[in-house]
C-alpha cells in the first residue's frame, strides 16, 4: 500500500488563489482548455492550479493576468505565497465546525483551551515551540486564535464545557504575570452564562482522560464529532461508535473533576498565593 500523501503545508493557501483563477476564467467566459492554450500550458495544469494541488508561479500568473485582464492581481498572489498557512490545513475542517457550533465540549491536560486563553498566555504558549516561531509568525497566530473566541460572546452563544487539569492551570507558561492575567480571565470566563469551567484535581484518584486532550462539537443540524491533536497532526472523528466513546469519556471527566463552584475557589486562591 502507498504511503499517504502529506498536504502541502500551504495547501489552504493554494486553493484558495486556485479558486481566483477559476473566478477570473469563468468571467471571461473561457474552459480551462482555452486558458491554457492562451497561455501556452497545457489543460491540465490549470485544472491543478484551480484545485489548488499546483502552485502558481509567478512568470504564469503574469500571462494569467494579461490575458484575464486582471491589474496583476494573481502576480501578488503567487509572489507573496506563505511558504505555511497560518491554520495548517488538517485543522481548517474543524475550524469551521467550531464557528458554528452549538455545543463545544473539550478537555485539555497541556495547556489551558485556545478558546479560554488570553493574548498574553497565547504568545507565550506559541513562543514556547520548538523549532522557534519568528516574532511574525506569533503575531499571526495569536490573532487568529483571539478572534476564534468570538464564539463566547456570539449572539446566540453555544454551550461550553471545559475540564482542565490541574497542572495546566498552575503551570506558569510565560511567567508570574502572565500567570496572574490567566487567572482572571479564567474567572471571567467562568461568568459567562453558557460557559461551564471545571479543573480535574491532583489528587483524584481515578481520571478518565488520561490518553490525551480532545474535544466534542455538535453543530446547528445535531451532527456530532470529535477532534484530537497530537504533536505532529490531528484527526477529525466523524464515526459514531468514536464519537461516542469520547462522550462517555467526557461525561466521566466532569463527575470526575471538582464542580464549577469549586473550580472558581481554587483559581481564586491560586491568585491569591500570587
Amino acid at each position: 500500500m502507498p504511503p499517504k500523501k502529506r498536504p502541502r503545508p500551504n495547501a489552504t493557501t493554494m486553493k484558495m488563489v486556485g479558486k481566483q483563477v477559476a473566478a477570473a476564467r469563468i468571467a471571461k467566459n473561457l474552459t480551462q482548455k482555452q486558458l491554457a492554450d492562451l497561455i501556452k500550458v497545457d489543460e491540465e495544469s490549470i485544472g491543478s492550479i484551480e484545485q489548488g494541488r499546483r502552485a502558481l508561479m509567478p512568470h504564469v500568473a503574469e500571462l494569467l493576468d494579461l490575458h484575464l485582464a486582471l491589474p496583476g492581481t494573481l502576480t501578488v498572489a503567487a509572489n507573496e505565497m506563505p511558504a505555511v498557512d497560518v491554520i495548517p490545513p488538517w485543522a481548517e475542517e474543524y475550524m469551521e465546525l467550531e464557528k458554528r457550533a452549538i455545543a463545544l465540549s473539550w478537555y485539555d491536560n497541556q495547556v489551558i483551551p485556545g478558546l479560554l486563553q488570553p493574548e498574553c498566555y497565547a504568545r507565550a504558549v506559541f513562543a514556547c515551540r520548538v523549532p522557534a516561531y519568528d516574532q511574525e509568525k506569533i503575531d499571526a497566530l495569536t490573532a487568529d486564535r483571539l478572534d476564534r473566541q468570538k464564539i463566547l460572546r456570539r449572539a446566540t452563544a453555544p454551550t461550553l464545557s471545559f475540564v482542565i487539569w490541574e497542572p495546566v492551570v498552575r503551570h506558569r507558561i510565560g511567567g508570574r504575570r502572565v500567570h496572574e492575567e490567566l487567572l482572571r480571565y479564567l474567572l471571567a470566563c467562568a461568568e459567562l452564562p453558557d460557559v461551564s469551567i471545571q479543573v480535574m484535581p491532583l489528587d483524584q484518584p481515578v481520571h478518565a482522560g488520561l490518553n490525551g486532550p480532545f474535544t466534542l462539537l455538535e453543530t446547528p443540524d445535531h451532527q456530532h464529532f470529535g477532534y484530537t491533536e497530537s504533536q505532529r497532526g490531528s484527526h477529525l472523528i466523524a464515526d459514531l461508535d468514536e464519537v461516542s466513546i469520547l462522550a462517555r469519556k467526557y461525561a466521566m471527566l466532569r463527575t470526575q473533576a471538582l464542580n464549577t463552584e469549586q473550580t472558581r475557589g481554587l483559581l481564586d486562591r491560586l491568585l491569591g498565593e500570587l
